[in-house]
């Protein structure tokens, strides 16, 4: 590859290339390059000039189906829903920037820091937590804060034009009595059992069903990738830690914790001359060389009788409490061990640590192993990366790559935009995979980062169009899907002549279910698109009832509206309207707005 690129670079057309590419880097930039050979590939639409790219949009399409909020299913009429947001984003992000709206740094961090999403158990923000969720939802630190940034732009930009606007009191009162309303219905639930009908699908509506729905068949651009993967974590696995590693790990892991320490203390001064409190000190040390406790030997040396009584206890010390040259001493030892004699503050002091405010070695142990062996391969890791980097560029493939690092060349099934597991699933890795380089030349990626102990190079191995699938590959979904409609079609048949003979006042049989006082916000079991359509029929005669059929996912239900109760609004139903009135009228605005903003904008797709 590398020679191709040499010898191309020769040629007299390759030179007058580089020429404009310099120049109009030179008086522009690099975004000139793309008005000398024409737009950008990867710009999927503009918005008053600022372009909005597929990465973008991408990346929007790929955080929706990993929330498992959106099915796959949709994902092509998601990328159109994505792109209709990126631009109203922008949009709104040009008015509120045109408008003064500002949001300072200190403000973005203060909000961040109070998100309840990035504190640990212990309710305080943490660094770690708030890059893990991050990096799962596919933003980095940086876009993440431009994107907070502008949501407070849009909220400041919300209650600025929210509270241009109010209702009346009346208007209120109205809507606190619609909503507070109630009313009694009777249901039956018709299903495929309740209507006398024989699926015939044949192969003209199988046709008919299957040209009026492409969407529903049509496969998206795929690929299929070959990928080798450094883990610095995998190399670890194999590295044999020695004990006394790890406990120099323990050690130096616990060199600033909190630890309980005692002390023998001999004073000099007026009474007793330093010589002779030296002398003292040294004798009681040469006691505890000899195997006398600390406790006893406290009690018949130290000159602060307070805490000899307890042994010498001084309870749990951090740095700093008693100076450097008492932290020099405790701080170097470990627990059990005593120090020498130490001069200090005219005395003489030996010190023992007895316990550590720390998690114990053997509860470490484990992390430990883990953090020596991920030091003792990091120079490899390096090293193998630098490999891969260098070797990766120059290949034509990636299984020689493989082999000559010693790494598995993984293959994968056809992926769409937004899919994968495992490393493939890794933010922007499939966006490599579809890139110009990748895609269209056949080159190898470049090495991709995916977080402190991974990196990945792929390479697609088979590309294929989006296309609508044939019928004869989704027959059975298609037929399926045609049974369903006609079993539908004849459950609205038999609601509308039960309705036909309810209304003439025929005597129907029908095992009726009762709902009564039930209110839009009531909490129930029933199909809340059955309540909606309940609360759209109009108010019944007195004594009579109003009939009507509801299509619902599964069957078809009969309703018959008896009553209507006018709902008496107490306190809390006003302070909930007036926060849906406001909460409406905002929305109002700014859709007002955002229509407006987009008659006046010049905006291409």
């Amino acid at each position: 590859m590398l020679q191709s690129i040499r010898d191309g670079s020769r040629s007299w057309g390759a030179k007058i290339i580089i020429g404009v590419m310099v120049a109009a880097m030179a008086l522009f930039g690099v975004e000139s390059l793309f008005s000398v050979f024409g737009s950008d590939p990867n710009e999927v639409a503009s918005v008053n000039g600022e372009p909005i790219m597929r990465q973008q949009v991408e990346l929007e399409v790929q955080r929706a189906l990993r929330s498992g909020q959106v099915p796959p299913e949709q994902e092509r009429a998601l990328r159109n829903d994505m792109l209709d947001q990126l631009i109203t984003q922008s949009l709104l992000r040009q008015y509120a920037e045109d408008g003064g709206f500002y949001v300072s740094d200190a403000q973005l961090d203060q909000m961040i820091v109070t998100l309840p999403e990035f504190h640990d158990q212990d309710g305080r923000f943490s660094a770690e937590i708030f890059r893990n969720r991050l990096a799962g939802a596919g933003y980095t630190p940086l876009s993440f804060r431009e994107e907070l940034r502008m949501d407070i732009k849009r909220q400041q930009l919300q209650q600025g034009l929210a509270f241009s606007d109010f209702s009346l009191a009346n208007e209120e009162q109205r809507l606190a009595d619609l909503q507070g309303q109630q009313r009694d219905f009777r249901y039956v639930m018709l299903d495929a059992n309740d209507a006398a009908y024989e699926v015939e699908v044949t192969e003209e509506q199988m046709q008919a069903y299957y040209d009026a729905n492409q969407e529903r068949f049509e496969r998206p651009e795929q690929v299929r990738v070959e990928y080798v993967v450094i883990d610095r974590q995998a190399m670890a696995e194999d590295i044999a830690v020695d004990e006394s590693e790890l406990r120099a790990a323990w050690r130096e892991q616990n060199r600033d914790a909190n630890r309980r320490v005692s002390h023998i203390m001999v004073t000099f001064g007026s009474e007793r001359g330093r010589e002779e409190a030296q002398q003292l000190a040294n004798e009681a040390l040469a006691d505890l060389s000899r195997g006398e406790s600390f406790a006893d030997t406290a009690v018949r040396f130290s000159d602060d009788t307070a805490s000899a009584e307890q042994g010498g206890d001084l309870g749990v010390i951090s740095r700093g409490f008693f100076g450097d040259a008492f932290d020099d001493a405790a701080f170097a030892l470990g627990v059990g061990e005593t120090s020498q004699v130490v001069e200090m503050d005219g005395a003489f002091h030996i010190l023992q640590v007895t316990e550590l405010d720390a998690p114990s070695f053997e509860e470490q142990r484990d992390r430990l192993a883990q953090e020596v062996a991920l030091r003792e391969v990091n120079d490899d890791f390096n090293r193998q990366v630098q490999r891969l980097i260098d070797e990766s560029f120059a290949a034509d493939d990636l299984q020689s790559v493989a082999d000559d690092l010693g790494l598995t060349l993984n293959e994968s099934d056809w992926l769409a935009r937004g899919e994968g597991e495992g490393a493939l699933s890794e933010p922007g890795v499939l966006d490599e995979a579809f890139s110009a380089d990748v895609l269209e030349e056949g080159y190898n990626s470049e090495v991709i980062e995916l977080d402190n102990d991974r990196r990945l190079v792929l390479r697609v191995a088979e590309h294929r169009d989006a296309t609508v699938l044939p019928l004869d590959e989704v027959r059975d979904e298609v037929e399926q899907a045609v049974a369903a409609q006609q079993r539908q079609e004849a459950l609205q048949e038999q609601a509308a002549e039960l309705i036909a003979l309810l209304r003439a006042g025929d005597a129907v049989e029908l095992e009726w279910l009762e709902a009564n006082n039930v209110s839009r916000q009531s909490d129930s079991t029933l199909p809340q698109v059955l309540i909606r359509e309940v609360f759209r029929m109009p108010h019944p005669e007195e004594g009579d009832s109003v009939y009507r059929a509801v299509t619902l996912p599964q069957g078809v239900a009969v309703v018959a509206l008896d009553s209507v109760n006018e709902g008496q609004a107490d306190e809390q139903m006003n302070a909930f309207v007036s926060q849906m009135a406001e909460q409406l009228r905002a929305q109002a605005i700014i859709q007002g707005l955002i229509d407006d903003l987009r008659s006046d904008a010049r905006i291409e797709r």
